[in-house]
């Protein structure tokens, strides 16, 4: 689904190509489901697993739910679709529970939104790069900590729709099965059966908020009590 080499980017400094999300997202889906291998090769066996936001795509292949093919489909597709959005919008980590967030955001007529609730203190907003500009400001007033994350598009935002389509066209051979692990979503917060999780799923989990408060809460309430982050 890609013309450059998993390789050639692990092993390149060149920062043009590690800023494509064509490109990096990806690269972290090969390490993370390369990552839950590895530790199955040592033993260790997930009870359950749970994905944020583009992590889920990863997870669900970890679960079973998409084979590798479909999941490096679903990443590869969708993350080269979100190239229309570059330049476009941004996203800013807050050091600020949902309700504050919400409030922040609510200041600028739509053009923020609350994108993804991490925990009880840290949530992420996305939308226009001025409004976003504008908003850290606030935050720097009000004592709030606020970051840029280091991407020019807006996740989870009202600007995913335009993608929808094609998305759903590319995605469409896309053929979930209900797996033996089982999956928490960050886009029901709560466990799933991963048969629904085909191409409006996929969609589904770029344009809404991520939950992933709520799934990591499901999780403890279930009584996990030993996570292990499959990242780089």
């Amino acid at each position: 689904f890609v013309d450059w080499s998993l390789w050639d980017v692990l092993e390149s400094e060149d920062e043009a190509l590690w800023g494509r999300v064509d490109v990096v997202q990806p690269v972290l889906w090969a390490l993370m489901v390369s990552l839950g291998r590895l530790w199955r090769s040592a033993g260790v066996v997930p009870s359950a697993v749970v994905g944020h936001s583009q992590g889920e795509i990863a997870a669900a292949v970890v679960a079973g739910a998409l084979s590798l093919g479909d999941g490096a489909r679903v990443v590869a597709l969708r993350s080269r679709a979100l190239r229309a959005l570059a330049g476009r919008g941004g996203m800013v980590s807050l050091a600020a529970g949902p309700e504050l967030a919400r409030e922040l955001a609510g200041d600028f007529d739509g053009r923020v939104s609350v994108a993804a609730v991490n925990g009880p203190g840290s949530t992420v907003v996305s939308g226009e790069p001025d409004a976003l500009d504008a908003l850290i400001a606030s935050c720097e007033a009000r004592g709030v900590r606020a970051r840029r994350v280091p991407v020019d598009y807006a996740s989870h935002s009202a600007h995913v729709e335009e993608l929808r389509e094609r998305i759903l066209s590319d995605l469409a051979p896309v053929e979930p099965k209900s797996s033996v692990v089982p999956l928490y979503s960050s886009l029901t917060g709560g466990r799933i059966d991963t048969a629904t999780m085909g191409a409006e799923y996929w969609y589904e989990n770029l344009r809404s908020l991520v939950r992933f408060d709520e799934a990591t809460g499901a999780l403890l309430a279930d009584g996990r009590s030993v996570f292990l982050e499959c990242s780089p």
